[in-house]
């Protein structure tokens, strides 16, 4: 049997709850304030102040867990992340597909870097392109639909001959077929059937 919670039970209940959501919200603040302090800060300010090597210049052997300790930037573990794949064999399988190693959300970063893309109009001109491309094969479709093009070479067609009297035969020969059809006549039709009953008088 489940004992019934009391008043005070519940309270107490309530109580350590309210404490455990307080103490989560000032280590949330805290953590957003250590950050928002680490942001100010340049990678090289940043591995000088943690006592950290340059993750770029890590090679496969060196000691990568230093970067997974709570107080390290994100974008710092994410950087010893992506040199610990490239400098291991064992982990580093890479192709032309590796799409994910570099960080494509600064522009600034990305050498030779060209696009469409216009402010306050985004892919305007590339999708103006495309439609006038498509406008001028449509065009040049149908001028090509309505100029045919005459063969030289093309001849008339030559008369056909036609023998009278073959013609004259085929021609009555439908009418023949359908007096021979008519001069058969058909059976008359058979008076339909009922049932008949008959009753015997019984006598005593």
């Amino acid at each position: 049997m489940t004992r019934q919670t009391s008043f005070w039970d519940r309270r107490r209940a309530a109580v350590k709850a309210e404490q455990a959501a307080e103490q989560q919200a000032a280590v949330a603040q805290a953590e957003a304030e250590h950050q928002a302090t680490l942001a100010e800060k340049t990678d090289e300010d940043l591995l000088a102040e943690l006592d950290l090597p340059d993750p770029d210049t890590m090679k496969s052997g060196d000691d990568f867990s230093a970067f997974m300790a709570r107080a390290i930037p994100e974008h710092l573990r994410r950087r010893a992340l992506r040199k610990l794949w490239v400098s291991d064999p064992a982990l580093a399988c890479l192709d032309d597909l590796v799409d994910y190693a570099d960080d494509y959300t600064q522009a600034s970063a990305v050498t030779n870097f060209t696009t469409s893309y216009e402010v306050g109009k985004g892919l305007r001109r590339h999708i103006e392109d495309v439609a006038r491309k498509a406008a001028a094969s449509l065009e040049a479709a149908s001028d090509t639909a309505e100029a045919p093009a005459i063969d030289e070479d093309t001849q008339p067609a030559a008369p056909v001959e036609i023998d009278a009297p073959a013609a004259v035969a085929q021609a009555d020969a439908p009418a023949e077929t359908a007096i021979a059809d008519a001069a058969i006549e058909e059976p008359a039709a058979l008076p339909p059937r009922r049932m008949a009953f008959r009753f015997e008088e019984h006598r005593a």
